[in-house]
Order: structure tokens, then C-alpha cells, then sequence
């Protein structure tokens, strides 16, 4: 199954979501740097695609395959992804594996879910 969906549908609030309070200068120094490494539609797709990967992880040499670019260009975009905390990587043989955060995935989507009486207005 999906990591990404999954850790959606987790009741997990770490903050306020954006429809019911401002968020905090201190919540938006942090939130920003990983939206800002999301903002890229590679590192974009790259999350994705190690998120819903067979086992929650993927090899580098899986993700290659979906993209007409080099390994180096790969391996910045991975590195991006990986500085900001939205995934981790494992070296095991020749082959690193990543995986996704579930838990900087989760406050990340926390601020972005607007509460239910939220959707319940725009749905009605």
C-alpha cells in the first residue's frame, strides 16, 4: 500500500491546520524548507514513487528507470530530498535504498488538511 496515503489517513495533529489558526513563525521556518524541496516536480515524482514502491522502499537503480536523466542528476535530486528530512537512505551492497518519513510526512500534511467542518461547507 501507498506510505504516502497512508500517513494522510493518520490521525496525527502535530500542528494546527492553516484554515483554523496561523501557523507560527517557528512552524513556517520549519515546514518551509521541505515544501521547498517538494517544489521541484522530479523530487515531486521521486517521493512518490519510493512512497508507493513494493515494501514502502526503493532502490536507486528502480527509480532510473522512471526518468530520461542521468544517475548523477538522480542522486541531487535524492540528496535534496534526504537533506530536508523527507526521506532516508540505506547503503547495502553497491545499491541505496530510500524511504519515505512517515512522520515528516504526516506534520507536513497535519497543517495542509483543513478541519471537517471545513470540507463539510464547501461540500454542501
Amino acid at each position: 500500500m501507498c506510505q504516502i496515503r497512508d500517513v494522510i489517513n493518520q490521525e496525527l495533529q502535530c500542528c494546527a491546520p492553516l484554515a483554523c489558526e496561523p501557523l507560527p513563525e517557528a512552524g513556517a521556518g520549519e515546514l518551509a524548507p521541505l515544501f521547498k524541496a517538494l517544489a521541484d516536480p522530479m523530487r515531486l515524482r521521486l517521493l512518490s514513487l519510493i512512497a508507493c514502491h513494493d515494501g514502502g522502499e526503493s532502490c536507486v537503480c528502480d527509480l532510473l528507470e522512471a526518468f530520461d536523466v542521468t544517475a548523477p542528476s538522480i542522486s541531487y535530486h535524492l540528496k535534496i530530498l534526504r537533506e530536508a528530512g523527507l526521506i532516508s537512505s540505506e547503503r547495502r551492497g553497491t545499491w541505496v535504498y530510500y524511504r519515505v518519513n512517515p512522520d515528516v510526512m504526516a506534520r507536513m500534511s497535519a497543517v495542509l488538511v483543513p478541519p471537517a467542518s471545513a470540507l463539510a461547507a464547501t461540500a454542501g
